[in-house]
């Protein structure tokens, strides 16, 4: 089976999962392991690490003692997901470096201090600008960040656009597509396959199977798959498909960290 490497708890402020309920349903959903990747999104650059929206000696604390309680039954490890923002130069990379993280998702959640998960992001905009803008934020993220070990749903954005993907296509945006992926070959950093594309209703992945394609056609080998599950209902979300995706789009193999080291699986 496969790994799902990308879900929240009750430790991130857009849940209220059981850590404990989320393990018994990957288990029940047949997985081989999971990694926990609650969200830190910054809002500030506040210092102070009680005030942080992760609660990172909690987080650990409870993470650690689960995987005592499963350590010869069920892998677990602890990840986390960063939103990165460039105002977070500094700060981000400080925080990643002072845990031991197993695995690092950077993610964007944010675009120039608005989050496209609300209608108001898409106001007053056309929507194939909304998306540039987006990719766009990428890559000014990548220009100043090293601290992560994939980028999140690179597509995320057309989960909540007007017309979610029914406009979107690789095409459109290949320019800046390209360079994203490029950049992050050029830099040792991967992608996901997250399934939660699916739960939303667009028929793909994010990312779409075309940017999978071309990132793998480009040399990109690291790929980590995630159900982006908030709730134990939906851990390894349509994980059936998975293995078809990753196949067609010339992928042989797919990826685990552990201690930020990737490890590569057969499918």
């Amino acid at each position: 089976m496969l790994w799902d490497t990308h879900m929240h708890t009750h430790f991130s402020v857009d849940s209220e999962a059981d850590s404990l309920e989320m393990i018994h349903a990957s288990i029940r959903a047949g997985v081989d392991g999971i990694c926990f990747t609650d969200h830190l999104d910054l809002l500030s650059l506040d210092s102070e690490t009680d005030s942080l929206p992760l609660d990172l000696p909690a987080y650990f604390a409870e993470l650690n003692g689960l995987k005592t309680q499963f350590q010869d039954t069920f892998p677990i490890q602890i990840g986390v997901e960063v939103g990165l923002q460039p105002f977070l130069q500094e700060r981000l990379p400080e925080i990643v470096a002072g845990y031991p993280f197993d695995f690092v998702i950077g993610s964007s959640h944010m675009v120039n201090g608005e989050d496209p998960y609300y209608p108001e992001y898409f106001m007053g905009k056309i929507e194939d600008e909304a998306y540039r803008e987006y990719f766009e934020s990428i890559l000014e993220n990548l220009s100043l960040f090293d601290c992560f070990d994939v980028y999140g749903h690179l597509d995320y954005i057309v989960r909540y656009g007007p017309n979610k993907n029914q406009y979107y296509t690789y095409e459109k945006f290949a320019d800046v597509l390209e360079e994203i992926l490029r950049t992050l070959i050029q830099k040792g950093k991967g992608i996901e396959l997250n399934t939660g594309g699916f739960k939303y209703g667009l028929g793909h992945p994010n990312p779409t199977e075309a940017i999978l394609k071309r990132y793998r056609a480009l040399g990109g080998e690291i790929i980590t798959i995630g159900a982006d599950a908030h709730t134990p209902m939906h851990t390894a979300y349509d994980f059936g498909k998975v293995p078809g995706i990753l196949a067609r789009c010339g992928f042989q193999y797919y990826t685990v960290f552990q201690q930020r080291k990737p490890r590569f699986y057969k499918l």
